[in-house]
């Protein structure tokens, strides 16, 4: 994939959230890009390690996760094409958790220094990248409630509406459908259960007609049901300029 086209999925969901400037654009469009694919359930940068690039998801999924010395993991957020899940690591220069591909993606990597001199650059454009580390906490403090408080079929409903309106924003929909990539393992750590008990929890939503998910893909089966179960108010996601 060129990466004129890793940068356009960036710019396309920035427009939505920020209402990035033309003046943005051309600056975004000239930042040296290098191209890399990685297969599914791969490290990207580790926790610990001292990371050099961000990286951007052109295609594919990957996912943020910390591991607990047992060996057992919660993984903290889903990621999706035009984001770029370790921003962070510009300004925090040791990881704090690990960033892994869920699926086979690719990837481009901007080194910190041009993002620095970027930012120095060009003012409003470091403010575009600020307010999206502002709504990557914002999508954090709605993951703890869910994951703290809501019951497992309705906090499988959350993540999932969640993850289709940020799709929606990429035009990454099918109708009433969408992907969701992830194995009954990686789901029950996205939620804070067991294998076995979101394998139930799937199940039950599909003997229900809310959602069926098989091979990676959500299909919704009832909008009203699945928009009740999930209890989902959308402003956290912040996916327009004024909110």
């Amino acid at each position: 994939m060129p990466s004129d086209m890793i940068r356009a999925a960036l710019v396309r969901r920035l427009r939505t959230s920020s209402g990035i400037s033309d003046d943005d654009v051309k600056e975004i469009e000239q930042l040296p890009i290098a191209v890399r694919q990685y297969p599914a359930e791969t490290p990207v940068v580790r926790d610990g390690e001292r990371a050099t690039d961000c990286c951007l998801i052109a295609d594919g999924f990957c996912a943020r996760s910390k591991t607990i010395p047992s060996g057992k993991r919660q993984i903290l957020s889903i990621h999706i094409p035009g984001e770029i899940p370790d921003l962070m690591s510009l300004f925090l220069h040791v990881m704090d958790h690990d960033l892994s591909t869920l699926t086979p993606c690719t990837l481009g990597f901007i080194r910190h220094e041009t993002l620095r001199k970027l930012h120095q650059r060009s003012p409003s454009v470091a403010e575009l990248f600020w307010r999206d580390t502002l709504i990557d906490s914002a999508m954090f403090r709605e993951w703890i409630v869910n994951v703290g408080q809501r019951p497992a079929p309705a906090r499988l409903a959350h993540v999932m509406i969640e993850l289709r309106e940020r799709l929606r924003v990429i035009e990454r929909l099918d109708g009433n459908s969408f992907e969701m990539p992830l194995t009954q393992e990686q789901i029950g750590e996205a939620l804070g259960i067991t294998a076995v008990h979101a394998n139930r929890v799937i199940k039950q939503l599909r003997q229900e007609g809310i959602v069926e998910l098989h091979r990676g893909r959500v299909t919704v089966l009832d909008e009203r049901k699945f928009l009740e179960l999930a209890d989902f108010d959308g402003r956290y996601l912040h996916q327009s300029p004024t909110l």
